[in-house]
């Protein structure tokens, strides 16, 4: 050992005198410049979809801290300059832009969107309500929000029962009363005279159909996005499996959970973590697909069976319009359009290039398509 500790020792080293060099020829330096200066860029994108998640991971933990299980409404973000831009028309495209868009490009500034003229006083409502779909949560929409308020406009996601950071087990839900109680909770609660957008994405669709039928007086207009439009008497599952073969991915990705005990009917379906890229977020970028992994839970089985009872007097009063994702797995195109054309709503848009998620696939087209909407006006 001592012999060892000799050997690391340190010994003294002469210094040996400093030769100057000539300086490197100039083509290294612009190499090496050049190097730098592209990966400055890289992290520079790499920082601001990082931000975009941090963001979205303060709001959830703020929320959860202050309010525990109530809906997930923000009241504050960060602000940008707003900068003069052209009225947009008030016709709304039938397509969005299909300009392929890296999926790493960061999101688009506020600032930088084409809309930035909208007035809103002159609008029925300046509300968006936003409803997530099965296994999703509040969390899946925070592009929305802070697009949507960099604007000015007021935005409150929900938390349905047993999802994103609500209390409840998913398994313990046993209707859609239920499971939607965190919305209609929050329709009763609005002051009368008061509207709002509903916004319903996938199983949302059925939620904010089910809100219509009683607070149709509350709801100003209702948006669906890649979501399940029904008919009075029809349940949600019986609409999914409008599209089931043996090769359907949904089918594939399905684990049915059992917390009853494998003799009784499920309690909850699961999605395979794996499969959650191929299904839903097949456009989106990767850093949000991350996000999805981690945050996502079971979906509460016994809401997707119930059927839903649904009036023209009611529900059938409250203005609707479908935006339609192109490139969506989950609830493909052709049942889409099946679904619009079995019960129109006024108007049908197409987001193209869009995935089931159009929140994270297409957030600045998917916004803009909300903000045109809201500008419609009922003459």
């Amino acid at each position: 050992m001592g012999n060892l500790c000799a050997c690391l020792a340190t010994q003294p080293v002469k210094k040996k005198p400093i030769k100057r060099l000539p300086n490197p020829p100039p083509q290294s330096n612009t190499s090496n410049r050049w190097t730098r200066i592209r990966s400055s860029r890289k992290e520079k994108l790499d920082d601001a979809l990082l931000q975009e998640q941090a963001l979205a991971a303060a709001i959830l933990f703020q929320q959860h801290q202050q309010n525990g299980s109530l809906p997930f409404d923000r009241s504050a973000s960060l602000r940008y300059p707003n900068s003069s831009s052209k009225k947009s028309s008030n016709a709304l495209p039938r397509s969005s832009s299909s300009r392929a868009r890296s999926l790493t490009d960061p999101l688009l500034q506020p600032h930088q969107l084409v809309n930035q003229d909208v007035k809103l006083d002159d609008l029925e409502t300046n509300h968006f309500v936003l409803v997530h779909g099965g296994g999703f949560g509040a969390w899946c929409w925070y592009k929305t929000i802070a697009l949507l308020e960099e604007v000015g406009f007021k935005v409150t996601a929900i938390d349905l029962t047993g999802s994103g950071i609500h209390s409840s087990d998913a398994n313990s839900v046993t209707s859609l009363s239920q499971y939607v109680k965190p919305l209609t909770d929050f329709l009763e609660n609005l002051p009368e005279g008061n509207k709002v957008i509903l916004v319903g994405h996938d199983f949302g669709g059925a939620c904010i159909s089910y809100a219509m039928e009683l607070f149709p007086h509350k709801v100003s207009k209702a948006i669906f996005i890649a979501a399940a439009m029904l008919k009075n008497g029809q349940s949600t599952l019986e609409m999914f499996s409008q599209q089931a073969t043996s090769d359907d991915l949904m089918r594939q990705a399905q684990i049915f959970l059992y917390a009853n005990g494998n003799n009784q009917p499920p309690t909850a379906i699961d999605l395979d973590k794996s499969m959650l890229k191929d299904l839903l977020f097949n456009q989106s970028p990767a850093k949000d697909v991350a996000l999805a992994s981690v945050s996502m839970r079971p979906i509460p089985f016994a809401p997707v069976l119930e059927k839903l009872s649904l009036s023209d007097l009611k529900y059938g009063s409250v203005r609707r319009f479908y935006i339609e994702a192109s490139e969506d797995n989950a609830i493909p195109i052709t049942v889409q359009e099946r679904m619009t054309k079995e019960s129109p709503p006024e108007q049908v848009l197409r987001l193209k290039g869009a995935d089931h998620s159009p929140f994270f696939s297409k957030p600045q087209a998917l916004h803009k398509l909300l903000v045109e909407i809201s500008k419609i006006s009922s003459t």
